[in-house]
């Protein structure tokens, strides 16, 4: 359990050295390390923190990067129909 915590704060120290990554970057990265984390954590409960550290990782990166496809998908319809609102506004429609 001690190495489960100190997986933790290691991944939390290391998720505090994000401010010059990009969007997807960080969000690849807290996924990673946050399922790391979990999987550490639920792995030490089965009997093999390393492994569940592995498979969290890679289940958290996997969620990070489709988060981050969401949130770019929602930012360009919420730019796409500003634009069109704008337009329109402007046109008198």
């Amino acid at each position: 359990m001690k190495s489960a915590c100190a997986l933790l704060l290691v991944c939390c120290i290391g998720i505090a050295g994000c401010s010059n990554m990009n969007s997807t970057e960080q969000r690849a990265l807290s996924g990673t390390a946050i399922g790391a984390a979990g999987g550490a954590v639920l792995g030490a409960i089965g009997g093999n923190a390393g492994l569940g550290a592995v498979a969290g990782a890679a289940a958290g990166l996997a969620g990070g990067l489709i988060y981050d496809q969401v949130k770019k998908n929602e930012q360009n319809s919420y730019n796409q129909g500003y634009s069109a609102g704008h337009h329109a506004g402007q046109t008198g429609h």
